[in-house]
């Protein structure tokens, strides 16, 4: 099983975004997944600098994947979306079955995201049909859900869990970040870079529930799943997703599975204080397991 780098899910400054791929350059990970797939009002970087750090980043010998919006609310975002697919490079993840139709038209391969709902046997086959090669797991499923759906028959597309970071668990139209910052979204002001790891909301017991990631909601706590992995490669998971948060995160996910890596996360769970493998094991996401 190897490990791949989710795409960088906040909105960061240009010259902090180009340092953390650097750091990617640098690193043994295999495979590395890039673009914006939250909001395109984020304008830090535009696809021409995507692709550009996508160059640099396959001259290091990572295989690069575009990550695409995971909620396409314009018209303009798709004809967007569109140029994305039709890179003529790499291989792009869809995030939003918008994306899974601009590639079956044209009859290009690509990644469902973990945003894609994909709930059965069926429903993979379809795609891998249609041109998937891989897709990652909706993170509300479980390790019986997924050992059930490819224990059946050796898959014929790749498997890969996102196993570390905060989870993606809903998208809106409004942006909550926004909204609490006493702003609209046509006018955000892009204040989500303000919060490079998203706006903790809490309950009125100061209790941590979610993160606040623009238009997107987050777990509040970090899934880590680095403990399972000899259950992932007994199913055939073929990739473990960290999703960064910060430039530590390229380290972290550099060193996954040796002594190094249990002492990064005993100190990520220190700054944390949480941990959230629920789902994995079929339980309530946030549970502490």
């Amino acid at each position: 099983m190897k490990v791949s780098l989710g795409p960088l899910l906040y909105c960061w400054p240009k010259e902090k975004v180009i340092e953390f791929y650097q750091a990617v350059a640098n690193s043994q990970l295999p495979l590395v997944y890039l673009g914006e797939t939250i909001c395109s009002r984020r304008r830090e970087l535009k696809f021409t600098d995507y692709m550009d750090l996508a160059h640099m980043l396959r001259a290091s010998g990572k295989e690069v994947v575009i990550s695409t919006l995971a909620l396409l609310e314009a018209p303009s975002e798709y004809t967007e979306l569109k140029k994305q697919v039709d890179n003529g490079e790499f291989t792009i993840e869809a995030n939003d079955i918008g994306a899974v139709q601009a590639a079956k038209e044209l009859g290009l391969p690509f990644i469902c995201g973990p945003t894609v709902n994909n709930y059965n046997l069926a429903s993979l086959k379809k795609l891998h049909s249609w041109g998937m090669q891989r897709f990652v797991m909706p993170v509300e499923l479980s390790k019986h859900w997924l050992d059930k759906v490819i224990s059946t028959e050796t898959p014929a597309f790749e498997v890969e869990v996102f196993g570390h970071g905060f989870m993606p668990l809903a998208l809106s139209a409004r942006c909550f970040t926004a909204r609490h910052k006493g702003l609209t979204k046509d006018k955000c002001q892009t204040i989500c870079i303000s919060n490079s790891k998203g706006l903790l909301a809490q309950t009125q017991e100061s209790e941590p529930l979610l993160r606040l990631n623009g238009i997107q909601t987050q777990s509040a706590a970090s899934i880590d799943l680095s403990s399972e992995k000899a259950d992932m490669e007994r199913m055939g998971v073929d990739y473990f997703r960290v999703s960064p948060s910060s430039l530590r995160s390229v380290e972290l996910a550099d060193t996954l599975f040796d002594g190094e890596h249990q002492r990064q996360v005993k100190q990520e769970k220190r700054e944390s204080e949480l941990s959230c493998n629920g789902y994995w094991h079929q339980q309530a996401g946030f549970s502490t397991l």
